[in-house]
């Protein structure tokens, strides 16, 4: 099994972001994480069904997401977190395929890789195997118990795909099915940003209240 879990943006200020898919989609912050603070960042989580959509922006130079955002000239996408439950065999595919790991996380709760961009292409990539399943560490530690005041006024249920940008598409999405990262991305010809995380599709409750698209954070979410 694998299905995307979580997307991230980042931008250079945080509370506009997180104000505008608050007021545009109806959803609620379900956790700030404090430990985001040690790599020079503030983020939110907004509980999107029991996936999420997280914001960052930085909070001193020098970050790599402030590289990020100076590279592509804004706020934009960041970051696909998928949640396998085949950790172990997909951590040696990536190895068989030459993927770097970038940050490796284990705790009792979840294990965590971060793909190295460079090695898989478009944009930065995490599979993530919760324990229990469908447990999600990220979210804070009470968002299940949360969920139904979290959600009460959500115009969106899910998070059903991304977009990934790139110079060639078709060639990515041939590195991403090869790698077995292929499950609900799509890829188009990159614009002036070059490659990254450019679209997000959500599943909405009723499409009168949000709409078929709304730009936010430099990234496109589509309406389904």
């Amino acid at each position: 099994m694998i299905r995307i879990r979580q997307v991230a943006m980042i931008a250079p200020d945080l509370d506009p972001v997180v104000d505008e898919l608050r007021e545009t989609f109806g959803l609620q912050v379900c956790f700030h994480d404090p430990v985001v603070g040690e790599f020079g960042l503030r983020n939110a989580l907004l509980l999107v069904g029991d996936q999420f959509i997280e914001v960052l922006s930085p909070t001193r130079e020098g970050t790599t997401v402030q590289r990020l955002l100076d590279k592509r000239g804004g706020a934009g996408g960041y970051m696909a977190i998928f949640e396998v439950d085949d950790f172990d065999a997909r951590v040696d595919r990536l190895a068989t395929n030459d993927v770097r790991m970038v940050w490796e996380g284990e705790f009792p709760d979840i294990r965590s890789r971060h793909l190295h961009p460079r090695d898989v292409g478009g944009t930065l990539v995490s599979i993530d195997q919760p324990m229990p399943q469908g447990s999600w560490r990220w979210g804070g530690p009470d968002w299940q118990e949360r969920s139904d005041q979290l959600l009460k006024d959500a115009a969106v249920t899910a998070i059903d795909g991304v977009v990934v940008a790139a110079a060639d598409p078709g060639a990515m999405s041939e590195r991403w099915m090869q790698l077995g990262l292929d499950r609900d991305v799509g890829f188009v010809s990159a614009g002036t940003h070059g490659d990254g995380l450019d679209e997000v599709a959500l599943v909405a409750v009723d499409r009168s209240r949000v709409g078929d698209r709304s730009e936010i954070g430099g990234v496109t979410f589509t309406l389904v």
